[in-house]
């Protein structure tokens, strides 16, 4: 459905506390001046409460709600700063802007028929031009009285983990609960450091035009049947990322029938798991890497494989030689006529705690992504119930229509 969405007031929130001098200036790590000028964003949907008035939250509330981002960006001071080119944060504690909207619709309307494109318009400004703020936050009331929190974070500064980290803290802080406060641990620098060098061109593209959003859900029971499609030949049974990428891969490429077509896989791996002894959840930065897969075109089994071997090889001997210097890049020597090389990037939320953010009126009862100017782009994330897949795609307008017009493609749906 269309939203009509009404911004009503603006301001900026700074740190409760400033910060100090020696911290001021927060160096970016050589993974984070590789990363696209984009957003992490997700928008956080919360029920009525019994204390919402009218278009907006108890005047109370809300004091309190912008005091705990206040006091969660004394602990995050970077994200009130100002991101100074491809270099450093200069922590100036200038704030975050954060905007009161109000959404001309029930919040059930909204989850009943929930339009990707649509979604956009609940965040405080467009997710593919991070140039400056590393951070902004609307708060989205409907006429139900229902909330939606959008929240945004540069992905220059940190990844989705960094991003999970401020948000449940901020959540703590805002409920009160002290025991569940976690600290950030800006560490990225110290062990990626930054270096002048001519750096790679990004896998990931934004600037591009005509893009549409498909969000398919898959339910447990059909994650299983395509899980035991791809069983064949194993030592184990693909996981769930593994399983649902080579299918959604697959019926891309039967679908479109393009020429040329994507020829890599690309998909998102963290880093902090990898090291020894591992680094705590709440290591903030850009600590992931990227595992680079040329598919065959043969039988799908062969496929998660591939996936799953290209994966294996981001291990502690690739940390090492990552922190060495060297260059870890694969090339694919998989280019088209032209010599070029077209990814399809999956990245995946699940095992997030994409549903752990209570704020003081409970925890959400839906998390959305939405649109990114981006093609060939896949984000997996966890339906509510924890059970469940949301895919959200992101194909140029002609390849969706052809790929969401694929027989197999439509059964399956029909039958989740």
């Amino acid at each position: 459905m269309k939203l009509e969405v009404e911004v009503i007031c603006k301001e900026m929130i700074k740190p409760s506390s400033p910060t100090p001098q020696q911290l001021r200036h927060y160096q970016l790590s050589l993974l984070d001046q590789q990363i696209n000028s984009v957003y992490n964003h997700l928008v956080l949907f919360y029920p009525t409460k019994t204390n919402v008035q009218t278009h907006n939250i108890n005047i109370l509330d809300l004091h309190h709600f912008k005091l705990s981002v206040s006091q969660a960006l004394t602990h995050f001071y970077p994200l009130a700063g100002r991101i100074k080119g491809n270099s450093f944060v200069d922590c100036n504690d200038e704030g975050i802007p954060f905007n009161e909207a109000h959404v001309k619709c029930r919040l059930s309307d909204l989850l009943h028929d929930p339009v990707p494109d649509e979604l956009n318009k609940l965040y405080p400004f467009p997710l593919d031009v991070a140039k400056v703020l590393p951070m902004g936050i609307q708060l989205n009331t409907f006429d139900c009285g229902g909330i939606g929190i959008a929240l945004c974070i540069s992905h220059k500064i940190g990844d989705a983990l960094s991003y999970f980290t401020f948000l449940n803290t901020w959540a703590a802080i805002a409920r009160g609960d002290t025991k569940n406060v976690v600290l950030p641990e800006f560490v990225s620098a110290k062990l990626f450091p930054p270096r002048n060098i001519s750096l790679p061109e990004p896998a990931l593209e934004t600037s591009e035009k005509n893009i549409a959003t498909k969000r398919v859900v898959f339910s447990a029971s059909k994650i299983e049947e395509i899980r035991a499609k791809y069983a064949a030949d194993h030592e184990r049974r693909p996981s769930r990322v593994e399983a649902l990428s080579a299918y959604i891969w697959s019926r891309f490429i039967a679908s479109t029938k393009k020429k040329p077509s994507p020829n890599v896989m690309i998909h998102t791996v963290n880093l902090r798991t990898k090291f020894e002894p591992p680094l705590s959840a709440q290591s903030f930065g850009n600590i992931f890497r990227v595992a680079i897969t040329v598919p065959s075109m043969d039988d799908g089994s062969n496929l998660v494989s591939q996936i799953r071997n290209s994966i294996r090889k981001i291990d502690n001997d690739y940390v090492r030689k990552l922190q060495a210097g060297e260059d870890l890049f694969e090339p694919t020597n998989q280019g088209d006529e032209k010599g070029e090389t077209t990814p399809f990037i999956f990245t995946s939320l699940c095992r997030f705690p994409l549903y752990d953010a209570d704020f003081g009126w409970g925890k959400p009862v839906w998390v959305s992504s939405a649109r990114l100017n981006a093609k060939n782009l896949v984000v997996f994330m966890d339906t509510a119930t924890g059970d469940g897949i949301e895919a959200w795609i992101n194909l140029k307008e002609e390849d969706m229509a052809e790929f969401g017009s694929d027989e197999e493609l439509l059964a399956t749906l029909k039958s989740c």
